[in-house]
């Protein structure tokens, strides 16, 4: 599934190495990590799931790839393609998610693939799992939980946090950004956080969100684009040294 076009970002050494994988505490649950092609995943449950989880990336990704070999625009277009019917349900699940973004299906692509491993994951007497791909992430957990905010060089990376309760579960939990890493974003936010019930949709908007922020000023303006969005639990939105949020959230300072 390539062929997008990229923005050039930086990629300091926490990004490239996944260093900040080793943050998210693992309440002594097992990680197992996946990678097929793009799809780079860290998983953490009560138990190795290397054969499950790998199954359902690569019968995801087959489902995605298959669609895209006769449906260009799907994995080219910017802005939201028409829904289809007969596409597989993780496509039409990214439809969903771009046209209420208002950007491309490909846009909700590591989201997608995330909620739908996990949920998948879910059937195979699991009860807590965290599946996180390339900074998306699929949260189902019984107790509350904190989860740290990456925001490449910003001073606010790692120091600010989002407490999750577990009435909100399960949840998407998406980032995007223009500084960093390799998926596209027109805008230059360090990071770009969204909530949602789901995690295509959590991606989508925070590509979204990511777009409108060009300098600090437009935090503001992009957080109204969030308001008006269906289905979002909330937004932070950091670029360098400056911090927005809204809805029902709640942020959290984090020790060093």
């Amino acid at each position: 599934m390539t062929g997008k076009p990229k923005k050039k970002k930086s990629a300091p050494d926490s990004f490239k190495d996944r260093a900040y994988r080793k943050i998210i505490a693992a309440d002594n649950l097992v990680a197992t990590e996946i990678k097929v092609r793009e799809t780079d995943l860290h998983i953490l449950a009560a138990r190795d799931l290397t054969r499950e989880a790998t199954h359902l990336v690569v019968q995801y990704r087959n489902q995605l790839e298959q669609y895209i070999a006769t449906h260009a625009k799907f994995l080219t277009s910017l802005l939201p393609v028409p829904f289809d019917n007969l596409a597989p349900p993780i496509a039409k699940d990214m439809m969903r998610a771009g046209a209420a973004a208002q950007v491309g299906p490909m846009a909700a692509v590591a989201g997608a693939i995330a909620e739908f491993v996990g949920k998948g994951l879910l059937t195979h007497e699991i009860n807590e799992i965290m599946v996180e791909n390339g900074g998306d992430i699929f949260l189902q957990k019984k107790n509350n939980c904190t989860v740290s905010i990456f925001a490449g060089d910003s001073p606010l990376s790692y120091k600010v946090g989002l407490a999750i309760p577990s009435r909100q579960m399960p949840l998407g939990i998406c980032t995007s950004s223009g500084t960093v890493g390799h998926s596209l974003s027109l805008g230059s936010a360090d990071s770009v956080t969204v909530l949602a019930p789901s995690t295509s949709l959590a991606d989508a908007v925070a590509t979204r969100l990511g777009n409108e922020i060009i300098k600090a000023d437009d935090i503001n303006r992009a957080l109204g684009v969030a308001k008006s969005i269906t289905g979002i639990i909330g937004a932070v939105i950091i670029r360098g040294d400056q911090l927005g949020a809204w809805g029902d959230i709640e942020l959290v300072g984090l020790d060093d």
